[in-house]
């Protein structure tokens, strides 16, 4: 009898099964839809599925397209403004496994079901890198500081467990995200005896291994690798992170638009779609990217979804070897032996000027090729105050779509990032390598193609000794390892000679220009804990401020290694701290000192404010901060998201996000790319091609800028994307 009233019980529950689903469809609340939308509702087995994903993909376009919504609370969704095509649609959604794809076409509604996932490592497979990264378990603060290769295999040079976490994800996911589908994983690697013994190995792959992975694991010391295998390791047997949460509240406005552009081997860095400071320049037109590793300025035309590409050039006389190595000295399991990077220009950085031209850092001729006005001896103002003997990587080259011209732009200065004044003569700053910041008068480039005549340079000169003149001074001590240890140490420094000023070694990663005073800032990443500096371009005088890290004047708030920088229209400045995880503004009008002997980096904790990015922390962390890791940021000055004007916002190059700060709540709203895993951003770019279209009118410009595009889902063969953000007042607005 127990046996009959168990099939019994199975036939009632198969044919619920059946039933039910089809009576919640008559039921489920029904989606308007124009004839360029695709609607529907997402039902589980439980009912609707709020806070899941609806993907809808096509390759029936020139470039692959793909649109992204979330479900209400409801389950609802509507996928907007679709080009006509057919899409694959399916659902993705923590706590669930993909569902099969649905075919359609725009113009209809669907029911589309969400799949529960049986385990949870078949759930985990699609959670961002971080929370894969934060299995990592770090050393124990008690091993700070290290004791060496001999001893507890870190480093002396580690003095705290955050200075090693900063080190980490700093120097880790410099190139591509810690915890992505292929770094998690050993198992595409055969032959090999230990986890330690593949680790290795792996380090060593590529045209980047021994001058980059190998040379990072270097720095954090023998204990990294072990620890490495070890994580792989616990993976492999089956540990997983905890789940992250589903989008909720203004988080499920969000509408993804992804198009493919470059190559499976593309290393595009950064994109620029307007002129920053006029971001309704350009509506609707070509967005543009350079591939670092191709020599390409990579551009998509988001109208007609096409992507199209040229080369950038270098001199015909330079001998430019390339930028990266070209051999392999451990053969690639994707690649093997093949040269997949040959860049001599290696484009970096791309700006947009009022005219529509693209300003790019890149290199135009040899390093060693350094123009005579540049050196000692030249009647060049900036060369006789601080003349600069060597020039470092890259240069400056400008195209005008109009003419699809490039025109090569020498500079005494190294560049790497670059940014426009809001002045008359629409001055470009640059930040890079050779310990300077220099500029070029763009309106007098335009006037005299005179690139001498156009450009100046300062070095970073802190007015240690308050006379308020950039020198004579001292140098510091230069930093050691990958971002350096705290050389700084101010009173020492200052005992060496306390008349002189002091020259900091670092000039600058990312760069930004104050509107209200026309300072320019820049912000470095080391030494430890990093920091900002202000540069007043007319006197060639510096001011340092690092975040407060160990300061008993601020005992609660630490935080680590500025690396973006950016600045609101009041002139409030904001940095993403990549060695904590957080979002900081520095407000110099609080700072009751600003030069001097004593205004030497820890000396104005008041200026700073720290938000913490919400993510899971590492295995064993006592210090401050998450295993998020933000590689830049920017600032929304113009509402082109449609948040409100001064929205700080921070790549989540780890986490597969943006975060927008709601600066009137300190809470942060997470912008997240769930598809294809491993989205890793760089830089950032907000348009409004309409102001009276509302939501539709507006939004962020992101792309996908890993090193390494095979390591995203997907595997060999992917393509980098671009990534449009756009906020609609509610899910279902069309």
């Amino acid at each position: 009898m127990a046996y009959r009233r168990w099939h019994l019980g199975l036939a009632v529950a198969a044919l619920s099964a059946v039933l039910f689903p089809a009576l919640q469809a008559r039921q489920a609340p029904q989606v308007p839809v124009d004839p360029d939308d695709i609607g529907g509702v997402v039902q589980g087995p439980t009912g609707p599925e709020a806070g899941v994903w609806v993907i809808a993909e096509t390759d029936d376009l020139p470039t692959k397209l793909r649109k992204i919504v979330v479900t209400d609370d409801r389950g609802r969704f509507l996928v907007p403004d679709l080009p006509r095509a057919t899409y694959r649609l399916w659902v993705r959604g923590y706590g669930l496994v993909d569902s099969q794809p649905v075919s359609s076409a725009p113009g209809r509604t669907l029911q589309l079901t969400a799949v529960p996932a049986p385990t949870p490592q078949a759930a985990a497979r699609i959670y961002p890198p971080n929370y894969w990264h934060s299995l990592l378990e770090l050393p124990g603060p008690s091993e700070f500081p290290g004791t060496g290769a001999n001893g507890n295999g870190i480093p002396t040079t580690f003095k705290s467990q955050a200075e090693w976490i900063a080190a980490i994800q700093v120097g880790c996911n410099n190139c591509h995200a810690m915890g992505d589908p292929i770094t998690r994983t050993l198992a595409h690697l055969k032959g090999y005896k230990t986890s330690v013994d593949a680790w290795r190995a792996r380090a060593r792959f590529g045209q980047r291994g021994d001058t980059s992975m190998t040379a990072g694991f270097n720095v954090l010391g023998p204990r990294a690798i072990e620890l490495y295998a070890d994580w792989t390791d616990r993976i492999a047997a089956g540990e997983v992170p905890a789940q992250p949460p589903r989008p909720t509240g203004i988080e499920r406005n969000l509408v993804l638009t992804l198009w493919d552009w470059g190559a499976p081997t593309s290393y595009i860095h950064d994109l620029i779609s307007t002129d920053k400071r006029k971001p309704t320049l350009n509506p609707n037109g070509l967005i543009y990217g350079v591939d670092f590793g191709r020599d390409y300025l990579t551009v998509l035309d988001p109208v007609e979804s096409k992507a199209t590409e040229y080369k950038v050039p270098v001199r015909e006389n330079a001998n430019n070897r390339s930028n990266f190595p070209l051999e392999v000295k451990v053969p690639s399991p994707f690649f093997g032996e093949e040269i997949i990077w040959n860049a001599p220009a290696h484009p970096h950085n791309p700006m947009m000027d009022g005219k529509g031209r693209i300003w790019i850092t890149s290199q135009i001729r040899d390093s060693d090729d350094q123009p005579a006005f540049c050196r000692e001896g030249s009647t060049h103002p900036s060369a006789q105050f601080y003349p600069l003997e060597q020039g470092g990587g890259h240069q400056v080259s400008m195209f005008d779509p109009k003419t699809e011209q490039f025109t090569l732009i020498d500079t005494c200065f190294g560049t790497h990032h670059l940014q426009f004044d809001e002045d008359p003569d629409d001055t470009l700053y640059l930040s890079g390598v050779g310990n300077t910041v220099g500029w070029i008068n763009t309106r007098v480039f335009d006037e005299t193609g005179d690139a001498e005549k156009a450009q100046g340079w300062c070095p970073i000169v802190i007015d240690t000794n308050g006379d308020g003149k950039a020198g004579p001074w001292i140098d510091e001590p230069p930093p050691g390892g990958m971002q350096g240890t705290h050389s700084f140490k101010g009173d020492n420094l200052l005992k060496v000679d306390p008349t002189k000023d002091v020259r900091l070694l670092t000039g600058g990663y990312g760069i930004i220009v104050n509107p209200v005073d026309h300072s320019v800032w820049i912000a470095n990443p080391g030494p430890f804990p990093g920091r900002v500096a202000r540069l007043d371009p007319k006197t060639c005088l510096s001011e340092v401020y690092e975040p407060p890290m160990k300061n008993p004047n601020a005992p609660k708030m630490h935080g680590a290694t500025p690396r973006g920088v950016d600045v609101d229209r009041n002139g409030l400045i904001w940095t993403a701290l990549a060695g904590t995880g957080q979002t900081a503004s520095f407000d110099r009008r609080r700072c009751r000192v600003t030069n001097g002997p004593t205004a030497t980096g820890q000396h104005c904790p008041e200026g700073w404010t720290l938000y913490e990015t919400p993510g899971p922390r590492f295995k064993n962390q006592a210090e401050p901060g998450t295993s998020q890791y933000h590689y830049y940021n920017w600032v929304d000055q113009f509402n082109t998201l449609g948040l409100g004007h001064d929205v700080p916002v921070s790549n989540g190059s780890a986490s597969d996000s943006l975060f927008a700060l709601q600066r009137d709540s300190g809470k942060m709203v997470q912008l997240r790319v769930p598809y294809p895993v491993g989205f890793f951003t760089r830089g950032l770019d907000g348009r409004i091609d309409d102001p009276d279209a509302g939501w539709k009118g507006r939004g962020l410009w992101a792309n996908q800028a890993t090193n390494t595009v095979w390591h995203q889902e997907g595997g060999k063969g992917s393509h980098p994307y671009v990534a449009h953000f756009q906020m609609r007042p509610d899910p279902l607005a069309k």
